[in-house]
């Protein structure tokens, strides 16, 4: 269960954070505003907010092949680190012909 207290100070931090990202233009401020919610409320509609916001800022500040490109960074080193011993990245399988 969510406890009503942080309830409400999620609520509080989400409004000062949506204020800096929407009403005075401070998005380097709202985007960490939003970061900490996220971080100190998970389980709160204010957490799942935030997370919408941040990925507005995202898409409103850093080019889109950036984006992609950090996504498919991101992503390849993931796989890197999750395969079983026995399966060899795609990078060092044989192409099939």
């Amino acid at each position: 269960m969510i406890n009503n207290n942080s309830d409400t100070k999620a609520g509080n931090q989400y409004t000062t954070a949506h204020d800096a990202h929407y009403k005075t233009k401070e998005l380097p401020r709202a985007f960490q505003l939003y970061r900490d919610i996220i971080a100190d409320h998970p389980d709160t509609k204010e957490a799942g907010y935030s997370l919408s916001q941040v990925h507005n800022i995202v898409k409103d500040v850093v080019p889109k092949q950036e984006v992609m490109d950090a996504l498919v960074a991101m992503t390849l080193d993931h796989f890197e680190k999750v395969l079983p011993s026995d399966v060899k990245p795609a990078s060092e399988a044989p192409i099939a012909s």
